[in-house]
């Protein structure tokens, strides 16, 4: 885990990692080891910018493509920004090419936060955009939160010109896509759920009577 903020009562300093050891559910504590080998407990709700992390090894080779899993704010790097590897030596000193165009350069140890950048969730993919998209939806995994027309939307529209669509059940997928999941909004409910407005009309004698004072007038003698 990474503080974010840190905690001045116990003496964590802003972006120091600690690795959880163990979760008291009744007491509502969780035990965590700090990278100095000091053991601390606390009330997790006491603490604000806690991020979780789940450590794995990744192999990666010049010319990789990886994408961040966290910010990296000294390399002014978004969370899911995309990138290509450039230069890797044995010292783990990186030299990566993001997909904006721009060239940043790090030790693996100051941010260890990359993973593999062939395949992104349709979450993250969302403000990007690629030629051409693969997307693989699993109708058994997903479910209503997931598969959707919210979900198709966004999947689909990541691509400039072809998008293809692999799944393990086409009927179950398209029952999904048609999902709307969409919420009204607070104008929304209060126009539906407000009485309709009455409005005064005048009578039919009033209205005729008006109508041939006007034609009256438009064909008098004179004009």
């Amino acid at each position: 885990m990474r503080y974010a903020k840190g905690s001045k009562t116990h003496g964590i300093a802003p972006g120091e990692y600690a690795r959880v050891q163990s979760v008291d559910e009744k007491q509502n504590h969780v035990t965590v080891e700090r990278e100095n080998g000091q053991r601390l407990s606390y009330d997790p709700r006491r603490l604000q910018g806690v991020t979780l992390y789940r450590e794995a090894e990744r192999a990666f080779s010049e010319g990789d493509r990886i994408q961040f899993t966290a910010p990296n704010r000294d390399q002014r790097a978004a969370n899911r920004e995309l990138g290509t590897i450039e230069k890797l030596d044995d010292s783990g000193n990186l030299r990566i090419r993001l997909d904006s165009g721009r060239s940043i350069a790090f030790n693996i140890r100051e941010n260890p936060h990359l993973d593999y950048g062939y395949a992104v969730t349709s979450h993250s993919s969302q403000g990007q955009t690629a030629d051409r998209v693969l997307i693989h939806v699993d109708t058994e995994q997903g479910g209503e939160k997931l598969i959707n027309r919210r979900f198709a939307y966004v999947a689909v529209s990541r691509a400039r010109y072809d998008a293809q669509i692999y799944t393990n059940d086409k009927t179950a997928l398209a029952e999904g896509l048609g999902r709307d999941v969409s919420h009204r909004s607070a104008l929304e409910s209060t126009l539906v759920s407000e009485p309709p407005i009455e409005q005064k009309s005048e009578s039919p004698s009033s209205l005729t009577r008006e109508r041939q004072r006007t034609i009256e007038r438009d064909f008098s003698p004179g004009r």
